[in-house]
């Protein structure tokens, strides 16, 4: 696939925001020019919108207008970087105008929504208006797309980042703080409040936010309830023996739902060579073979397993060293890139033409070649890539510039004050 310009939009904040960065360090290990609009960086005046104390119409009208703001900057993103494709990742800030002006404008626009459609119903305001809707669900959600007007829906799994979630050695240290026979890491769903109170008695932590206001699990929460990084998860991972991996539920009747989607940390605890335990989702077969995940249908038997694995180190890592064989060969954020972009390709009959398409080597002189041909290769761009392209990527450098990087910015400069 030829290289491409995406710009990736974060979130203001949430679940998709880590997966969110994921997928802008997958894309550009796969050789893409890659722009990310930081939407956390306007969540702080967002919220103090809501600590104005003004009654509830004034405060969505004010909202609505940052929210608004929000999608024009990415607009002026769009047309300062031109990228090919402008990805979102579930609750980005993009409104109705902004995507009806993308793909007015021709801009190939796609949705990666890592969230449960029954739950989060807003996509059926978005969906339409995305080229793309790549989604965590099966049937009947893509059905339910079409009924729409969404007739390109993508089932697209979650995955894990084998730089990121990896095993790792940890000092005593840190093995004292984030390690135990017991742990797991997320929010305090209801099935899970209910859930947990049944291992109150075993060496258990919980790692995670929303547990407030319950005095039996309280004693387990660790860190006072605050958010734990995606640093501090992998080191929880790797610290612990057993990881429970209960998928959410708003609702405590059943406590173990036997849902559909896989969550992110069943792919990010087999990625780290962690060993877990997780519910049965419908779609698990599809993406593991039954023995590369411990499994348990019912609370019954989760306590029976936690009892067998945590006294069977050898057990355990016969589940953990297949799991993680799996996901590196099937379940990273840069195959469910691939994925996602040949079918964007194949939907769309092919990428438009750059109107950019110079060869950065016919534009320098020749006795540069060779110099131009290492910084290339040093910056992960192809041989033919166009001037603008080079010149963006060597925007994007961290340090001092070299004197073959100062030459190059002078030339585009020098472009575009007489080109025309």
């Amino acid at each position: 696939m030829k290289q491409l310009r995406i710009l990736v939009v974060l979130p203001l904040y949430g679940g998709s925001l880590p997966i969110g960065r994921y997928v802008a360090t997958a894309l550009a290990q796969e050789g893409h020019l890659v722009e990310v609009f930081e939407a956390p960086e306007f969540n702080g005046a967002y919220n103090a919108l809501s600590n104005l104390k003004v009654t509830t119409d004034r405060l969505s009208y004010l909202q609505n207008s940052y929210l608004n703001v929000i999608s024009q900057s990415i607009l002026a993103k769009v047309d300062t970087f031109e990228p090919d494709m402008v990805l979102a990742l579930a609750q980005a800030p993009l409104n109705q105008q902004a995507l009806k002006r993308l793909r007015r404008d021709g801009v190939t626009t796609a949705m990666w929504f890592v969230e449960d459609y029954k739950l989060f119903t807003y996509w059926k305001a978005f969906a339409p208006l995305y080229d793309i809707f790549a989604v965590i669900q099966k049937q009947p959600f893509i059905d339910e797309l079409k009924n729409i007007g969404q007739p390109n829906g993508l089932y697209l799994p979650l995955a894990a980042q084998p730089d990121f979630h990896k095993p790792m050695s940890l000092s005593s240290t840190e093995q004292r703080k984030f390690g135990s026979t017991i742990s797991f890491m997320g929010a305090g769903y209801p099935n899970r409040r209910i859930a947990f109170r049944k291992l109150v008695h075993v060496d258990f932590k919980i790692w995670g936010t929303e547990w407030d206001g319950d005095h039996v699990l309280e004693p387990l929460v660790q860190l006072n309830g605050a958010r734990v990084s995606p640093e501090e998860c992998v080191k929880i991972f790797n610290a612990t023996k057993i990881n429970l991996n209960l998928h959410s539920s708003v609702q405590a009747q059943n406590l173990v739902t036997g849902g559909d989607f896989i969550n992110p940390r069943t792919f990010e605890l087999a990625a780290c060579g962690a060993f877990q335990l997780v519910d049965k989702r419908s779609l698990m077969d599809e993406a593991f073979n039954e023995d590369e995940l411990a499994t348990f249908n019912s609370m019954e038997e989760l306590i029976e397993k936690i009892d067998f694995f945590k006294n069977n180190p050898d057990k355990r890592e016969e589940y953990t060293s297949k799991a993680r064989k799996r996901v590196l060969e099937d379940h990273t954020y840069r195959s469910r890139m691939q994925s996602l972009l040949q079918f964007t390709e194949q939907v769309t009959k092919g990428w438009p033409q750059r109107n950019d398409a110079d060869v950065v080597l016919s534009d320098l002189p020749e006795h540069l070649a060779s110099e131009i041909t290492a910084l290339t290769d040093r910056l992960g761009l192809p041989r033919d890539v166009a001037f603008k392209d080079l010149v963006w990527a060597i925007r994007q450098q961290q340090g001092a510039l070299s004197e073959l990087d100062t030459a190059i910015l002078f030339l585009d400069e020098w472009k575009k004050l007489y080109s025309n």
